[in-house]
């Protein structure tokens, strides 16, 4: 961990909304003139997709487990960026749009489902900022969360997340539901080994819970909207960023508070209160490095 050079961690599994979240930063990094070095979860896989393909049906492996990912990889930077400002990162490449950015770029000629080469992070930049599957991951090797200055986790209740990545694969991937409930069994040990223990170590979660019947996410028609559910806002230890939780209840119309440690926000307040409370944190940070 590291005041000069601190590392910032947006986790969650696949369709949770952790993007939701790391639109809130960006406005954050934008508002305060942050430049941030934004590191992408996916770059971490260990197969690209053609790889992962022959290993999901050989070995029933999933993205979501060790022998998927460089745990070592995304360990090693974390502690390099905390300890110097630099690090290795590269680039997964999900569409055709994005490979010839990054040909370009590089000069190099990849294809879309393949990784861009390691390169350094520019020199200059204020923080890291990840968002990923995996970035409170602790394992018998690897130690990722101890490097870890602010970690937030986006954790739906488990059949709200379901019901997103349902329609999410179907409106993106054009998988059908019966395959994305396929690959959810697939990678249930994995869920509840490697992805659910990460949400005891983050300091703030962010779990948005459906107020309308969620119960057999399989059939859902549509994802609840944002109107029809509330967001639970966890923090680990409210005193470690001088949590003022009167001034949120103000701030956030219609919030209250359920626990000593724990304030409700309207769902469609996600993204306003997310700025509301990051936004400080953020600049405690860059004014603690300096």
């Amino acid at each position: 961990m590291s005041k000069k050079h601190p590392v910032v961690v947006v986790t969650g599994s696949s369709g949770a909304g952790t993007t939701t979240v790391k639109r809130a930063f960006e406005h954050i990094f934008t508002r305060e003139g942050i430049k941030a070095a934004i590191v992408e979860g996916d770059s971490f896989h260990r197969y690209d997709r053609a790889e992962m393909k022959v290993k999901m049906a050989e070995e029933h492996m999933s993205h979501f487990g060790p022998e998927a990912n460089r745990f070592d990889k995304l360990e090693e930077l974390f502690k390099t960026y905390g300890e110097t400002g630099s690090g290795q990162k590269r680039y997964y490449l999900h569409s055709q749009e994005e490979a010839d950015e990054h040909n370009e770029r590089l000069g190099t000629d990849k294809n879309p489902g393949e990784f861009t080469p390691w390169e350094d992070i520019p020199a200059g930049t204020d923080l890291l900022f990840y968002e990923g599957l995996h970035g409170m991951v602790v394992t018998k090797e690897h130690d990722v969360a101890s490097q870890v200055d602010l970690g937030i986790g986006v954790v739906p209740v488990v059949n709200l997340e379901w019901i997103q990545k349902i329609h999410r694969d179907a409106k993106e991937r054009g998988y059908s539901a019966e395959a994305t409930v396929e690959t959810i069994m697939r990678r249930m040990p994995d869920y509840i080994n490697h992805i659910t223990p990460q949400f005891s170590r983050t300091d703030i979660n962010f779990q948005r819970v459906a107020t309308v019947d969620t119960s057999n996410p399989f059939i859902a028609r549509d994802i609840p909207t944002p109107d029809e559910s509330f967001v639970v806002i966890r923090f680990a230890d409210p005193e470690k960023f001088d949590t003022d939780f009167p001034y949120l209840l103000n701030m956030i119309p219609d919030s209250f508070m359920s626990r000593r440690n724990t304030i409700v926000v309207p769902g469609g307040k996600m993204g306003f209160a997310m700025e509301i409370i990051l936004g400080p944190i953020i600049d405690k940070m860059m004014h603690e490095r300096g």
